[in-house]
């Protein structure tokens, strides 16, 4: 599993080593990535080890650096109000929502695990996408209603198979001002 604060610190060396060494050359050969969860892999291997998607070839005129998926815009908030705002309008319920699954690799190592015991990292990983996902699709249906803000942010999750889990990430879109 991979917290929060742990993508926050991969973030911060990642931009650290970029200052430290500018300029980097281009790559010769096209580079594999994760069109879900944006990994990159070199060119002999054919499927996400995090999510077990299908990857995709990118070509040298794609090569960006990738930044960090901020929301700026948009303000969510677990709390029925957003201190320091006050909502002038309340425009209504917004939520977004993924089904995912484990790869067959996921599958295999995740039973293998559960014999063990203890956490199995497969099943946190891929959750923690999940959510991930659900939030972005959250904030994108805000933003289609033109709110500002989602107040009252909240998740449900279900079980629809033994291998495919359900979330859904929803709350009340508004828009606010400074107060």
């Amino acid at each position: 599993m991979v917290s929060t604060e742990e993508m926050k610190r991969r973030l911060e060396e990642k931009r650290k080593k970029e200052m430290a060494e500018p300029s980097t050359p281009l790559r010769e050969a096209p580079v594999k990535y994760c069109p879900n969860c944006n990994r990159e892999y070199g060119p002999d291997a054919n499927f996400c080890e995090e999510c077990g998607t299908k990857l995709e070839e990118k070509g040298l005129e794609e090569e960006k650096p990738v930044a960090p998926t901020r929301y700026e815009d948009v303000i969510v908030v677990s709390s029925n109000h957003v201190p320091g705002y006050r909502a002038v309008e309340t425009i209504g319920f917004v939520y977004g929502l993924t089904v995912r699954s484990r790869g067959l690799g996921g599958q295999v190592g995740a039973g293998l695990r559960s014999i063990v015991g203890g956490e199995i990292k497969e099943y946190v990983t891929m959750m923690e996408h999940a959510r991930q996902e659900a939030i972005d699709r959250m904030i994108e249906h805000a933003r289609e209603l033109g709110a500002n803000a989602i107040i009252s942010a909240r998740f449900d999750s279900d079980s629809i198979s033994n291998v495919m889990q359900e979330i859904l990430a929803y709350g009340t879109a508004v828009i606010i001002e400074k107060e």
